[in-house]
């Protein structure tokens, strides 16, 4: 730990020179840890800066790169959103640098968390049982973390998917169909499961408002959009509030 004064206010940061606490970010602050990266912050970096802050706010977590270039090109043209264009505001990296700046967490992939640091950390109880450890499918054990998540996505399969949904209690439909093979799509285009706060922005988004509604998502997956449909979709445990 090490500390900076602010306007004569002590701010403590981590070895890596990130904030300690995230509530303590001002933009007082976030020009003295660019200074510290020998970055001079311009109305450019401030638009970067508030759109990662803004969408940390609304999504509880960080935008990881493809995103946060797709939200900079819809606010401000796709010219500002070339890694060109982006690097040279933040040549130690948006994602790592310019978080630090503004304050938030480094965003990551799925594949760079620890699935079982994420199951610790995300409510496992469920209105519908699933399996524990472990079950059987087509001659093989299939392993699932305790959330019900499959430990080895690439197991994953659509008649599985109709075994898991049973064992949810659900019998899949083909409105059920368009949500997972769209939370699969977000997932291999991305790096992310969604959760059920950026699932319905895209869905409405590229399929309309009709499938994307909320009260229509959890009539197909009461036990979550994205907590029920990423087990049934075989994909991770989605990163931030999931359902709320």
């Amino acid at each position: 730990m090490r500390q900076l004064v602010v306007n004569g206010n002590p701010v403590s940061l981590t070895a890596n020179g990130r904030l300690a606490n995230l509530a303590d970010w001002n933009p007082d602050l976030a020009q003295t840890i660019a200074k510290d990266e020998g970055l001079v912050l311009t109305d450019a970096h401030w638009d970067i800066i508030k759109l990662m802050r803004d969408y940390y706010a609304t999504y509880t977590i960080p935008p990881i790169l493809k995103l946060l270039k797709r939200e900079i090109a819809r606010k401000f043209g796709p010219e500002r959103a070339t890694d060109e264009a982006i690097n040279t505001l933040f040549p130690g990296g948006v994602t790592y640098q310019g978080s630090k700046i503004s304050g938030i967490p480094v965003p990551m992939l799925d594949s760079e968390l620890e699935q079982n640091h994420q199951v610790k950390k995300t409510e496992t109880t469920s209105s519908t049982p699933h399996y524990r450890d472990s079950f059987e499918f087509q001659d093989r054990q299939i392993k699932v973390y305790p959330s019900g998540n499959l430990v080895n996505p690439e197991e994953w399969k659509e008649e599985l998917a109709e075994q898991l949904a049973k064992k949810e209690g659900i019998e899949l439909t083909g409105a059920h169909w368009v949500v997972l093979r769209y939370l699969r799509k977000f997932y291999f285009q991305y790096g992310i499961t969604p959760m059920v706060k950026i699932l319905m922005k895209h869905m409405r988004e590229e399929l309309g408002n009709e499938i994307s509604d909320r009260d229509a998502l959890y009539r197909l997956f009461p036990g979550g959009p994205s907590r029920q449909g990423s087990r049934i979709a075989g994909l991770p445990v989605p990163q931030g509030c999931i359902d709320d």
